[in-house]
């Protein structure tokens, strides 16, 4: 009788242990994309505790942040991609797109595992319209993968020829790439418009193609224009993607995917 406890202890014991390292070498990325109105509500009041919120719920392995202020005057000199960072538990890294109001502007990445490697890339834009930038990261998945995740943030403006720009920029960037990669951002955009369609031929998409659920704005979406996207397609398998609706937090919803760094097969 005791031999049978003892094995019952054991196997229990064996099963758990495997069960948590298959957790913890996942191979699964959840990945959040949030345009956050440089901490702004959309009733005008500064909230990082609300952005934090809608953060920490989806519980991300990596976050693109758009629309991200450093120092400025409108938002009383705070690094609030810095304070996000302490309020979520994730490392940050800061892209710069500009100088903006006596500070800086642009993009944010937050990061469950520390970066390998940053770099800012400046993305083509008119000499009059506002600058944009990607940032590059390296870093490894807790399977010991090593991947790219890529922040951006392109043009709005309705003729779209930066937005064009800057997409065969990103397209572009694969060829430089080493590892498997993620990009989420506010593409400004909609599923079948040019630029989004010129992505797509290098890059695949997380969205419902047959219904892409809309993003923006939050109180009422109407139309979809952020995005995550991977890259190269054969090496992703997406599981599950989701609008996260929040009226209040920011003027846009923050998307989440989740897929998986397929296994590599040993002839590749």
């Amino acid at each position: 009788m005791k031999f049978q406890v003892y094995f019952l202890i054991i196997c229990f014991f064996l099963a758990f242990r495997t069960t948590a390292q298959d957790q913890q070498n996942t191979r699964d990325v959840r990945i959040l994309t949030y345009n956050i109105l440089h901490g702004s509500n959309t009733t005008g009041d500064f909230d990082l505790d609300i952005i934090a919120s809608v953060i920490n719920k989806a519980n991300p392995d990596l976050v693109a942040l758009q629309e991200v202020d450093f120092r400025t005057a409108r938002v009383n000199k705070r690094d609030i991609l810095s304070e996000l960072a302490v309020k979520t538990g994730l490392t940050s890294i800061f892209i710069k797109a500009m100088d903006y109001d006596g500070g800086e502007y642009g993009e944010g990445i937050l990061s469950r595992t520390s970066f390998i490697k940053t770099e800012n890339i400046s993305l083509p834009h008119s000499p009059k319209n506002e600058p944009k930038a990607a940032g590059l990261t390296t870093l490894a998945l807790s399977s010991g993968d090593t991947i790219h995740f890529i922040g951006t943030h392109f043009d709005h403006l309705p003729d779209g020829i930066d937005r064009m720009e800057q997409a065969e920029a990103i397209n572009r960037l694969t060829k430089k790439l080493k590892y498997p990669a993620i990009l989420a951002g506010d593409l400004n955009d909609m599923p079948g418009s040019a630029p989004i369609h010129l992505l797509e031929k290098s890059w695949a998409s997380t969205y419902n193609k047959h219904n892409p659920a809309p993003t923006y704005p939050s109180a009422n979406p109407k139309v979809k224009i952020d995005y995550v996207i991977f890259y190269p397609k054969n090496k992703w398998k997406v599981h599950k993607t989701k609008v996260i609706q929040d009226s209040l937090a920011s003027d846009h919803n923050a998307v989440l995917s989740i897929i998986e760094l397929k296994k590599q097969k040993k002839h590749d």
